[in-house]
């Protein structure tokens, strides 16, 4: 029995060392790293479901199939729930960023859900170059609006004495820049937490009934039945982490929208 949970221990540091950033060529600071060949896959896969949905729709105005209807209801989720429901008379100018950026954490989540593959946003370099991108998105917007010096001025909002917006001011630089963080943390710590837990299990899982088989002993057979349980809890935690992998899209692309619409506010 000792030698089951040292061999636990074990695999999981293993588990562990698996989510870090292993450079294929380069290094880990700059090259071509394992997450970043899971992440393009990724974005294969989208292209393909989005070229298969415009040539399943040539000469029709109704999607037929599984496939056209699922990527409709995709779009017209994005398009009503985030753009329009965020963005009012705007959303048309952002809804193909928007929609972008939500099939491309959505994808990049759901390829890590396939066995031996891991999710294209799995590391902080990846989710940090999606934050990045969802940044300077919604700065450049609110400088597009209000010009440069209009939009850094913004940042306090208008009416207060000189010395409280000052303070203001400092603490909204601060808080915007802080966004970058927390979209590339949120998401990556949710993806890094839900694959170890279902590692986890997996391991326990396949371990313990190993050895049961290997020596069938009391013991083994009472752990090897725990390992029943496992599974179950294995196979819900996947099944939660397939919703997790869509709510971690939509509300990524959501504060996203958040961002741009503050971005474009009059008076902030």
């Amino acid at each position: 029995m000792g030698d089951a949970f040292q061999q636990v221990s074990g695999e999981m540091g293993e588990l562990i060392e698996s989510f870090f950033t292993t450079p294929i060529f380069g290094n880990s600071t700059v090259g071509f790293t394992v997450t970043t060949f899971w992440f393009l896959i990724a974005c294969i896969i989208m292209l393909t479901v989005f070229f298969s949905y415009k040539k399943s729709m040539e000469g029709q105005l109704v999607p037929h199939g599984f496939l056209a209807n699922g990527v409709e209801y995709l779009v017209e989720y994005v398009r009503d729930d985030v753009c329009k429901g965020n963005l009012g008379d705007t959303w048309k100018e952002h809804f193909p960023f928007l929609a972008t950026l939500f099939f491309m954490v959505m994808f990049g989540d759901y390829v890590g859900m396939l066995p031996t593959w891991k999710a294209g946003t799995g590391t902080t370099g990846i989710t940090g170059a999606l934050a990045l991108m969802s940044f300077l998105y919604f700065i450049v917007v609110g400088m597009k609006k209000k010009g440069v010096f209009g939009y850094i001025k913004s940042l306090a909002p208008t009416g207060l004495p000189a010395p409280i917006a000052a303070v203001v001011w400092v603490i909204e630089i601060f808080s915007t820049f802080l966004r970058l963080i927390t979209l590339a943390v949120r998401l990556f710590c949710n993806m890094f937490a839900g694959h170890v837990a279902m590692g986890v299990f997996a391991i326990m899982t396949t371990t313990f009934i190993h050895n049961m088989l290997a020596n069938l002993t009391p013991a083994s057979m009472g752990l090897g039945a725990m390992s029943i349980l496992w599974m179950v809890l294995l196979v819900l935690i996947y099944v939660v982490e397939l919703l997790v992998a869509f709510i971690q899209a939509y509300i990524f692309t959501l504060l996203s929208a958040v961002y741009i619409q503050l971005a474009e506010a009059e008076g902030h």
